[in-house]
């Protein structure tokens, strides 16, 4: 059989082109450009291949890095120069932001990301006169990302005036995103023109409470179209009476909070009833100490009708419960018929009775497409939560093997997972009776990077521990009761329970403790051991 060889100059430019979009755009970029082949570059300068770039690196436990030196270095001195004019959009890493930036004039770039977002780069480059302020001004789209710091958890240090600052410094701005667990803004005490802007249109923000939405609504962003908002939820009375005026230019709200007692009626539903030309609502509230559950009745009577343009909702509403405020007893049908009543199918609900005293009831549009899912029991639908990260099971009846077997199949990308669960389990397997497969299979949990076992049976340490029962091949964060940990591992020497310990970073126990060489051979990795009050 006679054999050709094809060599990939060979192709026409067309069919090269369509190759090399297959590749990622970074690259082909530094693989091709200014490697001697004139074709090749003129190919490469295509705005397919410049007019997004970036610069980070995401590891598999979701860390962000900047690329690597070397080819940071190739960029900036060789390829950044020859290509800035085409580029549009630049995803960066804060502590290689200014090197990327003043590598090239950048004439056309109006859309900027910047990942592991801090008080020092703030201070440094946004706060005060820099060597990149001039590209701010051209800038239309800004997202910035906060980068998640223990140290700021605990000490609940949040940015002040970062947010004013940015509105104030990038000129042209019409989108702005902030977020991450620290990027939480407050207008507490702040003049009432603080964070102002006549063209923005889009906002993606956490607020530190309800008080600082209102604000935000107040006329002070008078074309905003979309905004995106996660309350904290901090309680907090403001004396100051913002203006309530309906918001006609409102088409896109996003809201996920958590409601005290009756938040959720005489604030909440107040604020929807201002944007009666919305398009598109997405709601994802917790609503705790309310006297009924929020059901498809409700949401058509107190929301649905006052927007007539609505064409999209997307919703989850967890609400809690005491039962002697309820007539009777309300099953997941009786929920559902509510929705079916409205003409809302694609509703699933969970309702579960913890005791004599409360009941929880989540009712949700399908799919779910929240990341985090609080207080399940034992009993819900057999659906696929693929968006889920972040889970929180509870329940007064024992959680068994079978369930943690159900959690891993239908939360298949769990990364958190809290367990509240006072009651023994039932079925405790030993190495005996271990070959039975359906109570005794090993459950799997290939994502889980942070395990929350503070408020459980001991059993439950056991069940997430023993290697025989789970396995935890990226554990890295686990909060557990110190002596509850020490009697299952038998004081960091038990083989079994070893496992899933070795690769822990982060320990959280509830008191300051003098520990064994034991302990530390068990957790070889461990970076910090933290206490909590």
């Amino acid at each position: 059989m006679n054999q050709s060889n094809v060599n990939l100059l060979d192709l026409p430019n067309e069919i090269l082109i369509i190759i090399l979009k297959k590749l990622d755009n970074m690259d082909v970029l530094y693989s091709i450009m200014n490697v001697g082949n004139q074709r090749l570059d003129n190919l490469v300068l295509e705005k397919t291949f410049t007019k997004t770039l970036n610069f980070v690196l995401t590891t598999s436990n979701d860390d962000i890095f900047s690329i690597d030196d070397s080819i940071l270095n190739r960029f900036c001195i060789n390829i950044l120069p020859r290509i800035d004019h085409n580029v549009k959009s630049l995803i960066l890493e804060s502590v290689s932001m200014e090197r990327i930036l003043l590598a090239a004039d950048y004439p056309n770039l109006t859309e900027l990301k910047i990942f592991n977002f801090n008080e020092p780069i703030f201070a440094r480059y946004f706060a005060v006169e820099s060597s990149i302020r001039r590209i701010f001004q051209q800038i239309t789209d800004l997202i910035i990302v906060y980068k998640d710091d223990i140290n700021t958890m605990l000490m609940r240090q949040y940015p002040k005036g970062v947010h004013g600052y940015i509105l104030k410094f990038f000129e042209n701005l019409k989108h702005l995103s902030i977020t991450g667990l620290y990027s939480l803004l407050s207008l507490r005490n702040l003049p009432l023109t603080t964070c102002s802007s006549s063209i923005l249109y889009k906002l993606c923000i956490n607020l530190n409470t309800f008080e600082d939405c209102l604000a935000l609504l107040d006329g002070r962003l008078k074309q905003l179209t979309t905004f995106i908002v996660n309350i904290d939820g901090t309680d907090y009375h403001s004396s100051i009476v913002y203006n309530m005026d309906n918001l006609p230019n409102m088409k896109c709200f996003s809201l996920t909070c958590r409601c005290r007692n009756n938040e959720y009626d005489i604030k909440i539903l107040p604020l929807l009833r201002r944007m009666s030309n919305l398009e598109e609502l997405t709601l994802n509230i917790i609503n705790s100490k309310r006297n009924t559950f929020v059901d498809g009745t409700q949401i058509n009577n107190e929301i649905l009708v006052h927007m007539p343009r609505l064409y999209k909702f997307i919703f989850h509403i967890n609400t809690e419960i005491k039962l002697n405020d309820l007539v009777h007893y309300l099953s997941n049908d009786d929920i559902q018929r509510t929705f079916a009543n409205i003409g809302y199918e694609q509703v699933c609900c969970i309702v579960n009775y913890l005791n004599i005293d409360i009941a929880i009831c989540h009712v949700f549009s399908l799919p779910f497409v929240f990341d985090y899912l609080e207080y399940i029991g034992n009993t819900f639908p057999p659906i696929v939560f693929s968006h889920v990260v972040s889970l929180t099971v509870y329940d007064t009846v024992p959680f068994e093997q079978e369930f943690f077997i159900r959690i891993a199949r239908f939360f298949p990308f769990l990364k958190e997972l809290r367990v509240i669960n006072f009651e023994s389990q039932l079925h405790i397997s030993n190495e005996l009776n271990f070959r039975d497969n359906i109570l005794h299979s090993i459950v799997q949990y290939p994502h889980l990077i942070s395990l929350i076992l503070m408020t459980v049976h001991i059993d439950y340490v056991e069940q997430f521990l023993n290697e025989t029962k789970t396995h935890l091949p990226r554990l890295t964060t686990l909060r557990v009761d110190y002596d509850q940990l020490t009697i299952v591992t038998e004081n960091f020497t038990r083989n079994i329970t070893r496992l899933n310990c070795t690769k822990i970073k982060e320990l959280t126990i509830e008191e300051s403790r003098v520990h064994s060489k034991d302990f530390y051979v068990y957790f070889p990795l461990l970076e910090s051991c933290l206490c909590f009050d």
